[in-house]
């Protein structure tokens, strides 16, 4: 079954534990479970089996690493727009197989509107990044074009998205 068959996902409730745990999880993932449940106000076998609840029902997707790119040598990022030449369903799932794979993508966006989709990537250089566009985009068949636009400053939301 593929995802367009899928039912639509409903809403997963959440009660006032299980807010206040995502809460503290997205301002610090690394808590360990002890301060979790100090935090919130529960027993540590609570945020525990909460915590692998909310795992299990899907809430929580995993848990990430956020990495400082400058300091592993990626000092150019990039927001690239792609518009593909036709929307055939093979090179779609082609395509959107194959490019978050590749070195330096960070997310891949499927958008709406003129652009198809938005990619954002991390190299070392700008000769790095024309090199990623030509050798990754441009001599891509499915790929009609391509619109790259540097990154100055990448601001990270604050906000939860319970709130």
């Amino acid at each position: 079954m593929s995802s367009s068959d899928a039912a639509p996902l409903q809403p997963a409730p959440l009660d006032a534990v299980d807010q206040k745990i995502l809460t503290e999880l997205i301002a610090d993932s690394r808590l360990s479970n002890a301060a979790l449940a100090q935090r919130v106000g529960v027993a540590p076998s609570t945020a525990l089996l909460r915590t692998r609840q909310l795992q299990e029902r899907g809430v929580i997707e995993g848990f990430t690493t956020r990495l400082s790119l400058s300091t592993i040598g990626r000092t150019v990022q990039a927001l690239i727009a792609v518009k593909l030449r036709v929307h055939d369903r093979e090179q779609i799932d082609a395509f959107t197989t194959k490019i978050p794979q590749l070195s330096g993508v960070l997310s891949m966006f499927h958008v709406s509107g003129v652009t198809d989709y938005l990619i954002h990537v991390a190299v070392a250089s700008t000769d790095d990044l024309r090199d990623w566009v030509l050798d990754n985009l441009a001599t891509d068949d499915a790929v009609a074009h391509t619109e790259t636009t540097l990154v100055f400053v990448q601001h990270m939301g604050q906000s939860s998205p319970l709130e």
